[in-house]
């Protein structure tokens, strides 16, 4: 049935005739359909069985819009139970999600050029608002019973981050936060920890985040990798208590921009030598030689490099097999890409909820994939010693 599908797609992306792609995508979907629902049946039409487990009931007729047009489909139906072709249904979540806001945008009349390319593009004529309000539910009850359970365990790791995105508010058009929290467990595991919209990253957005993930739950947290943003930096004080790793990546693009053109090869290569140490101790004292070379050519450099040594260093007092995720906020880019090239096939976004929507089931999506990996992000041995409660745990299973 999966090479049925496999190939109906195939077909689709390959053949270049309408006409005859229109009547070739019929015939497949109308013969898988056929198929499907003889082994949910246990017979062929008109046959008399005693392995038969249904009987039809006639057909329903379907529309089924593609981009070689519009197929005319006839939905076997049952006596008992329902039967729906799976095809017909978006692949994920994520997808479904997408589908909504962008039909959510159009019949609520807000929607840019691009967005009503989309809905003819999709096959979205004669959307209602009731089947948008239908469709919305079903998602956002997911994405809220996810965002909002309860985090049990100690978190000693947390990466934070924010992305922009545009939205409708009062009848203009604004950018908006996203805050994405990420954490790792005191099982090695890394789970989506949390999500929130705000109209600024101010020190008051960021707090009031992270006390709803402390009331959720979020404990033990011994590190916190972000970007440089001082309202960031006072709320992870202020609510978690947590040493503060300041992201490398982020570090380095600024400090480059304080050498000028011509100093940029130097100055990155110097600073290359103290990531190569390896333990604190050693980067430290290259820290500190690599600052008096550069003090008397780039005293700006040297001076950003002295103000920050403590902050980008941070992550060398954890287990040195930890380094190379915590140095900086790279474990959060890829969920963070993903985002942006959803939103951007939105544009704008109709409301708050919808911004929560997409993002919260493209998120959920990222927290199964993780979930079914069978190689913790961090082993039991070196994220053990992190945890608050270690010896509970190993004086439970010793019995």
């Amino acid at each position: 049935m999966t090479n049925s599908t496999m190939n109906l797609q195939e077909l689709l992306e390959k053949t270049t005739d309408p006409d005859f792609l229109r009547e070739m995508i019929g015939f497949t979907a109308q013969r898988l359909m056929e198929l499907e629902v003889e082994t949910r049946t246990g017979a062929a039409p008109g046959v008399r069985s005693p392995e038969r487990l249904n009987q039809r009931n006639g057909y329903r007729d379907r529309d089924w819009h593609t981009r070689a047009g519009t197929v005319e489909l006839r939905i076997p139906k049952l006596r008992k139970g329902s039967y729906f072709p799976g095809f017909l249904e978006p692949r994920r979540m994520s997808e479904k999600a997408l589908t909504a806001v962008i039909q959510e945008a159009y019949v609520q009349g807000v929607s840019t050029r691009s967005v009503d390319d989309l809905v003819q593009a999709m096959g979205m004529e004669g959307i209602s608002k009731s089947q948008v309000s239908r469709l919305c539910g079903e998602i956002d009850e997911k994405v809220q019973t996810f965002l909002n359970r309860p985090l049990e365990g100690d978190w000693p790791y947390v990466w934070l981050d924010a992305t922009y995105v545009k939205v409708r508010q009062g009848g203009r058009i604004v950018s908006v936060a996203v805050t994405i929290a990420i954490g790792v467990n005191d099982d090695g595991r890394r789970e989506v920890l949390g999500m929130a919209v705000g109209c600024s990253e101010a020190e008051t957005f960021w707090t009031e985040f992270l006390r709803t993930l402390a009331r959720r739950g979020l404990r033990g947290v011994k590190l916190v990798i972000t970007d440089a943003h001082e309202g960031l930096k006072a709320a992870i004080t202020r609510v978690l208590s947590a040493t503060w790793q300041r992201c490398r990546v982020h570090f380095m693009r600024n400090l480059l921009a304080h050498a000028g053109r011509n100093g940029r090869r130097l100055a990155a290569a110097f600073i290359g030598t103290i990531f190569a140490q390896e333990d604190k101790t050693a980067a430290r004292i290259q820290w500190r030689k690599v600052v008096g070379q550069m003090k008397p050519s780039l005293p700006k450099l040297a001076a950003f490099m002295d103000e920050a040594e403590d902050d980008v260093l941070a992550y060398m007092d954890f287990p040195a097999a930890h380094w190379v995720k915590l140095h900086s906020t790279n474990p959060i880019e890829r969920p963070n890409g993903e985002i942006k090239r959803r939103t951007n096939v939105v544009g704008i976004f109709p409301n708050e909820e919808a911004i929560i929507r997409l993002v919260g089931a493209i998120l959920l999506e990222q927290n199964d994939e993780w979930a079914v990996q069978r190689a913790r992000y961090m082993t039991l041995e070196t994220i053990a010693p992190l945890s608050n409660t270690q010896m509970v745990r190993l004086s439970a299973s010793a019995h």
